[in-house]
């Protein structure tokens, strides 16, 4: 038989291990990997529909973070004797190219539901179609694998809780017949692997084991150059002599990209620091590195898969304790699946002002001057500002963090929530479409949720950041205040602002809404 050879695209898949899109390219005898780096994903662009806006597409720390983890890949494939190709273009143009270079049968790639990343797809195969060239999907980044839910696409709940209890009903269900035996069994699919629990239409409900790493070919003598990896400056258009890759000291982790990073913070995080027992009581920190996993970076570039952090959670389960803890962990995991499915559900409806709820009675403002105080981190309530300059200057902000700082943009100066979105997109180094617009929807009562998410800041900085600790942090000019006034800056009288050294609207500024009135 003729030798059969495969490019194995990777996208937002940077990894080894658990990746069912390269599994299946290893069938060939040939593979050939390759990353395109898209010029979309860069550089201004604009937001459509109402009162349209242009943003950043992708800011220096994710950029960073992204080429890091490219690095570290090529540097995994180097070592098994094959290669990562680089090329800078547009999928659907440089495919085709080193498709026809080595005449390769077919692409696999993890398929992703948002628009964007879906429309590119179909423009890969159609063009690959045109030569004669297979596309084949593979379904690589939830815990629950779309084809395992327990309900239609279509039939999917618009409430996270109704559909965790479907699933992990279902998943009890299917644990409990797998061990008594009533489990249906059917053959696996190599590329996507199998587990017992199997119900008669071939759902695997119980879930699915993380696949172990594909034995990797080496790269074909005929395979073109593997071509050299941009600078950050390169993508994002900062100056080398402007960008500074050095970490910001208060910042909870410097994020090195990249799966063999990903994997020490899992081993650090739930095995040596043994931080997985007390996740639920302290998760809604804000300093520090181990009041949460902050797996998100590696997950959402896919250089961690989420089924291997539940199977991680499950050994300490066997191993150490299992308690609320436990189950939080991989809880938060199944909300980031839920909004996956949601944007496979009702894809570019996420995107609309309007949300999926079709919320025509809220009257969304436009005020550039209001948001560049907020996305600059001078609104004058410090819980905003501080999380907002934690976020600037790291790319990184916790969960509590970016729930308030979204909560007072679009329910507090009732802003478009898109911007503020946007403006998430750009800076954050653990950016993923589905979570992060579906979040922001939810908090401004447009998504999975119509009812007030409105928070009070004031009493959310009083319940997590008590001593203000976070806030001078963050905010060093309000480092001499007692923690009351520090949250609350506006309560000095003058006499207090002069004994202190703080005067408001010159030292710090003055609060852009009166929260008393709010």
């Amino acid at each position: 038989m003729p030798e059969t050879t495969s490019l194995a695209w990777f996208r937002r898949d940077l990894r080894l291990h658990d990746n069912a899109a390269l599994a299946a390219a290893c069938d060939a005898d040939r593979v050939v990997p390759v990353y395109c780096v898209d010029p979309r994903e860069y550089g201004d662009r604009p937001f459509g529909g109402p009162d349209s806006f242009d943003f950043e597409k992708t800011g220096a720390h994710r950029a960073r973070f992204r080429l890091e983890s490219l690095s570290d890949l090529r540097a995994s494939l180097r070592d098994r004797g094959s290669d990562l190709l680089v090329r800078e273009g547009r999928p659907e143009s440089v495919l085709p190219e080193v498709a026809a270079a080595v005449d390769a049968d077919v692409v696999t790639v993890h398929t992703r539901p948002t628009p964007e990343e879906s429309s590119v797809e179909s423009a890969v195969e159609t063009e690959l179609r045109d030569d004669g060239v297979e596309l084949r999907r593979f379904w690589g980044h939830t815990l629950t694998h779309v084809d395992d839910l327990p309900m239609a696409l279509s039939a999917l709940p618009d409430t996270y809780t109704t559909f965790r209890k479907a699933v992990e009903s279902a998943a009890e269900d299917a644990d409990a017949d797998a061990a008594t035996g009533r489990g249906s069994a059917r053959v696996g699919d190599s590329a996507v692997g199998d587990h017992v629990g199997r119900n008669s239409s071939g759902r695997n409900l119980a879930g699915r084991d993380p696949l172990s790493e594909p034995t990797v070919p080496p790269l074909p003598r005929d395979a073109p150059d593997a071509g050299d990896l941009p600078a950050v400056s390169d993508l994002v258009g900062i100056p080398d002599a402007e960008f500074d890759p050095a970490p910001d000291d208060r910042g909870v982790l410097p994020f090195d990209g990249g799966e063999t990073a990903a994997l020490d913070r899992v081993a650090s995080y739930i095995w040596a620091g043994d931080n997985l027992r007390e996740y639920k009581e302290t998760r809604n920190g804000l300093l520090g590195a181990d009041y949460s996993s902050k797996f998100s970076p590696w997950l959402n570039e896919g250089c961690l898969s989420p089924r291997y952090v539940k199977a991680e959670v499950d050994r300490y389960e066997d191993r150490r304790v299992a308690n609320d803890s436990t189950y939080w962990l991989v809880f938060e995991l199944r909300w980031r699946d839920f909004f996956q499915f949601q944007f496979a559900k009702h894809g570019r409806d996420f995107f609309r002002r309007e949300g999926i709820r079709e919320r025509t009675d809220i009257d969304w403002r436009r005020d550039d001057a209001q948001f560049e105080r907020w996305a600059a981190g001078k609104t004058g309530i410090p819980f905003v500002d501080a999380n907002m300059r934690e976020l600037n200057a790291t790319g990184y902000m916790s969960n509590r963090g970016r729930q308030n700082a979204a909560s007072f943009l679009a329910n507090d100066l009732r802003l478009d929530w898109r911007r503020g979105a946007a403006y998430f997109e750009t800076r954050l180094v653990d950016y993923d479409p589905a979570s992060n617009y579906g979040n922001w929807a939810y908090i401004a009562g447009v998504g999975n949720d119509s009812r007030d998410r409105s928070l009070d800041v004031r009493w959310q900085a009083k319940r997590y950041d008590e001593n203000a600790e976070y806030v001078t942090t963050w905010l060093p000019e309000l480092d001499a205040l007692p923690a009351e006034y520090a949250r609350e800056p506006w309560k000095l009288s003058e006499d207090e602002q002069a004994s202190y050294g703080v005067e408001l609207g010159v030292d710090y500024p003055e609060p852009m809404v009166d929260l008393d009135e709010r």
